[in-house]
């Protein structure tokens, strides 16, 4: 894509998550995430309706060019996708099949 507003879409695959007990935000998880040819780690307010054990080896949608945030001294390099439940807190936007990792959203 040509625009300046667009943002580079992957998948990629959560290897591990583990929950961010110093985040201040509530329901923080701290993802390393697989995008095929590269590895990024995430914060990302999962844990409403996502449990902590069943998030690695979930493929999941990943900005990656957003730039970095500092959040509570961990390095978030990709935002997660997801979109409000019913409760108005987030969901994972995950592929219905087994895609490659790395493809692009279009």
């Amino acid at each position: 894509m040509d625009s300046p507003l667009a943002n580079e879409v992957v998948v990629g695959k959560i290897e591990s998550a583990e929950v961010f007990e110093t985040a201040r935000k509530p329901k923080l998880a701290k993802l390393d995430i697989d995008l095929g040819d590269e590895r990024a780690q995430s914060a990302a307010q999962l844990l409403y309706h996502h449990d902590i054990d069943d998030l690695p080896g979930t493929r999941v949608l990943c900005v990656t060019d957003l730039g970095t945030v500092n959040i509570a001294g961990y390095t978030s390099e990709v935002l997660t996708v997801g979109v409000p439940g019913e409760d108005g807190n987030p969901v994972l936007v995950t592929p219905s099949k087994d895609v490659p990792l790395g493809g692009e959203l279009y």
